[in-house]
């Protein structure tokens, strides 16, 4: 028996889910880079809205800080007005996301008067806001088309399972979240250093919390290759299997899987060319990540038709099992010495944003699959 296609609507106008959520997401990321990296809280006894009473151009400012901050802003406008579709369209919609954008600007700036590494700045204020206006207004001339009428909401709701907006934003972010250096090729969630950082300026005493958890015990080279080759197969086949819960039995699955790890794979190289050097473009290429990444396609290619509850639940034990290795195991030297010629200069926000990506996404895929929606999610 062939599964029915579902009827798309063809008069009136629906919201979007899965605006929301990537609105939300993004908010997230917004607030992670402004503040990052969140250490440091003082008050210097001047009014977080100084920044405000100056409207001189910073005497240090470049065309590229201008330019991120514009195009940083844009996707928020965008989104903003999406959410609100189509309760609220047209010149209404860009108003009230420009206002939007205006507060959120304006309080990211005023925070950061509290943290000693950022600087709050009037030019970053305008540019923000202006950045929002103008995502808000290219998000009310695209939104009838988009969400309404476009190929890509068909084959949203031909392949993907009506309830799927919030697992399709997350499967979107995932890809990103590969850019932040990593010691193990899709080694998300390594929370342990942080945390262990905090701890030791809270306590103001040396905390290793991933020592603690450990053996004493130094691994050997063959150590480290295992468990990389663990970390990488059960990093991959976590979230393609989180995409693969979300499939319709019509949908092409191995093309959209193997986009997925495509897109994660893809970035990754940039990010290490970029971030590192361009000879360093494929550092992640090593021995344990080969032997995972095979290992992986293996699992998912026995796991592909599996029911769907079947698909969530080896999903969220892989997504553990990656989770307990990275944070137990020490970083590889390798990866060490590498990271020493990394220079985020110009990167400073871009890359807490990456940052938070890579901690957290693993524990946001996990809430996301155990999310009682996924009954209404079956084909």
């Amino acid at each position: 028996m062939t599964e029915p296609v579902p009827v798309l609507a063809t008069t009136g106008s629906q919201s979007s889910p899965a605006a929301r959520a990537a609105l939300l997401a993004y908010f997230l990321l917004i607030v992670y880079a402004s503040w990052f990296p969140f250490t440091g809280w003082h008050n210097n006894g001047l009014s977080p809205l100084s920044y405000l009473e100056h409207l001189d151009m910073p005497r240090y400012w470049t065309k590229f800080d201008v330019a991120t901050n514009i195009v940083g802003y844009m996707p928020l406008g965008a989104l903003l007005v999406y959410s609100l579709y189509p309760r609220c369209k047209g010149v209404l919609a860009v108003l009230i996301a420009s206002l939007c954008g205006v507060l959120i600007s304006a309080a990211m700036e005023a925070v950061q008067s509290y943290l000693p590494s950022r600087v709050p700045s009037n030019l970053d204020f305008f540019t923000n806001a202006g950045g929002c206006c103008a995502g808000a207004i290219i998000g009310a001339l695209s939104a009838r088309k988009l969400l309404d009428h476009s190929h890509l909401y068909r084959l949203r709701q031909r392949w993907f399972a009506q309830h799927a907006s919030q697992g399709l934003v997350l499967l979107g972010l995932w890809p990103l979240a590969q850019i932040y250096p990593q010691g193990y090729l899709f080694g998300l969630g390594q929370l342990l250093p942080i945390l262990s950082e905090w701890l030791s300026t809270l306590l103001e005493i040396d905390i290793d919390l991933a020592a603690q958890l450990r053996p004493d015990s130094v691994l050997t080279v063959e150590q480290y290759w295992l468990s990389e080759t663990i970390i990488t197969a059960c990093g991959m086949t976590g979230a393609a299997l989180t995409l693969l819960c979300l499939l319709r039995r019509g949908a092409p699955k191995a093309a959209l899987t193997l986009a997925l790890i495509a897109a994660a794979m893809l970035l990754k190289t940039l990010a290490s060319a970029l971030l590192f050097a361009p000879e360093n473009a494929f550092v992640w290429v090593t021995p344990g990540a080969q032997g995972g990444f095979v290992i992986g396609l293996i699992m998912l290619g026995g796991l592909a038709f599996a029911p769907h509850v079947a698909q969530r639940r080896v999903a969220a034990a892989c997504l553990l099992l990656s989770l307990v290795i990275v944070n137990t195991i020490p970083v590889n030297p390798y990866f060490i010495a590498t990271l020493q010629s990394w220079v985020q200069g110009k990167f400073f926000n871009f890359n807490g944003a990456a940052q938070f990506l890579s901690l957290l996404w693993p524990f946001f895929a996990l809430w996301f699959l155990w999310l009682p929606s996924h009954k209404l999610n079956r084909p």
